[in-house]
């Protein structure tokens, strides 16, 4: 199975790297997020069906309201997840990358599991790292960060608790 998988993530991530993708998958992915949610009762977004995929749980860096985000992310080696704030190759941070920023506790919903999780930025030689380890999941990911003009906002997710299952 995990051929099958590395195959087609092979062949679906060039789509993912064309102008038009990065055009129109800021607008229609959540809204397929949204509905594959539904569908499956808030279990795993659309994307876990190709790569590990969360649901992180922030506090609005300017608004104080909850806000909700599906996200790709990388498992580290060490039980932590990796996210990157790729925002399609946009030119602005996506606003959850700020969130975290502010408040740096969050929780994330993992294949029905719910962890309190403590974000940090990935920096220095850790971020190359970083990188490496999600282009292996996903082939030439960091074209977004290159396209985009900007540093993309990288961040470790340590699980601190587990506070239930969804």
């Amino acid at each position: 199975m995990t051929t099958v998988l590395q195959t087609v993530r092979r062949l679906v991530a060039p789509l993912t790297q064309t102008p038009l993708f990065r055009r129109i998958g800021r607008v229609v992915m959540p809204a397929l997020e949204r509905t594959f949610r539904v569908l499956n009762g808030g279990r795993m977004p659309i994307s876990g069906l190709l790569v590990p995929s969360l649901t992180l749980h922030t506090i609005g860096a300017k608004s104080g309201q909850p806000r909700d985000v599906q996200l790709m992310y990388t498992p580290d080696g060490t039980g932590c997840a990796i996210v990157a704030g790729t925002n399609f190759a946009g030119p602005r941070h996506p606003a959850w990358t700020a969130n975290l920023i502010a408040h740096p506790d969050a929780e994330i919903t993992v294949r029905g599991r719910i962890l309190a999780v403590r974000a940090t930025r990935v920096r220095g030689e850790d971020r190359e790292a970083a990188w490496a380890r999600i282009e292996v999941q996903w082939p030439n990911y960091r074209s977004y960060e290159r396209e985009s003009g900007r540093t993309v906002r990288l961040f470790r997710l340590r699980p601190v608790r587990e506070l239930g299952r969804r």
